[in-house]
């Protein structure tokens, strides 16, 4: 088993953060295998040094190892640019010049009605689908018609407690409650998507696992893959860490930031306690 964590360094680690990594190292030492870490900075834009340098001084402080280099999706560019040529020949993609606000006046139309959401929002309407742009800077959806064309039914297997079991998609409703989802952003020339896919298979990874908040996402992957030719790990979604009000933690809740709780002479044991975790 090959387990991975793959955070971004745009903030500091959080109590979530800390539940995700120490769970994928757990699940690997269970079966023997092994934990890696992945530095998930393509939004070059608002990842810094200072935040990666953070992010392995609080995951080594949780008393977590990982083999050396650690993959950085920054220098992955030339694999991601592949895996997209090789969608762009298969002619599953097209280029998009649609803003937010373009999309949301397309959604807010009175014949469109309540737009379906799905693993990114709104499920986009298609407005650029046979438009033919050809802007080098536009961004890249996938035809999801034209991919399932191919792929026919996609699926994956959910170890996690949450989703336990087999998942298989349909084509239509793919088609329907997923869309035609963007493989690469007009700013950073990729997207979470097909860089995760492309990372997780070049790592040999066999379980990925993640926040429940991405398990409507696995969909999308399981795409990419059978598209791709890229190996289907399993999934471990696990259940997300939340505030007193319920609400799930982000990067901008820094009272929850592990260097905090560091600062404040908190011991790992004690973040372990905090997020539900045998000491």
């Amino acid at each position: 088993m090959i387990t991975r964590f793959a955070p971004s360094p745009t903030g500091p680690l959080h109590l979530g953060h800390a539940f995700s990594a120490l769970t994928a190292d757990a699940l690997a030492r269970k079966a023997g295998g092994r934990f890696l870490l992945r530095i998930e900075d393509i939004d070059t834009a608002r990842s810094t040094p200072a935040f990666e340098t953070q992010i392995y001084d609080d995951l080594r402080w949780l008393g977590l190892s990982w083999p050396e280099p650690v993959l950085r999706q920054s220098d992955r560019r030339p694999a991601y640019d592949a895996a997209l040529a090789s969608l762009e020949a298969m002619g599953v993609t097209y280029r998009c010049i649609c803003t937010r606000g373009d999309i949301r006046a397309a959604l807010a139309a009175p014949q469109e009605g309540a737009p379906l959401i799905g693993p990114d929002g709104p499920v986009y309407p298609g407005t650029c689908r046979d438009a033919g742009h050809d802007h080098s800077g536009a961004a890249i959806r996938l035809n999801m018609a034209r991919a399932v064309a191919i792929t026919g039914a996609v699926g994956f297997t959910e170890i996690g407690p949450l989703h336990s079991g087999r998942h298989d998609f349909a084509p239509d409703w793919l088609c329907t409650h997923v869309g035609d989802v963007v493989l690469a952003r007009r700013d950073i020339g990729t997207s979470y998507h097909l860089a995760v896919c492309v990372d997780d298979a070049a790592q040999d990874v066999t379980l990925v696992t993640r926040g429940a908040d991405l398990f409507e996402a696995t969909a999308i992957h399981a795409v990419l893959q059978k598209l791709l030719g890229l190996p289907v790990p399993d999934y471990h979604h696990h259940r997300l860490i939340r505030d007193e009000q319920g609400k799930r933690l982000a990067k901008r809740d820094a009272s929850r930031a592990i260097a905090l709780y560091r600062a404040e002479g908190a011991t790992p044991d004690d973040i372990r306690r905090m997020v539900g975790l045998d000491s």
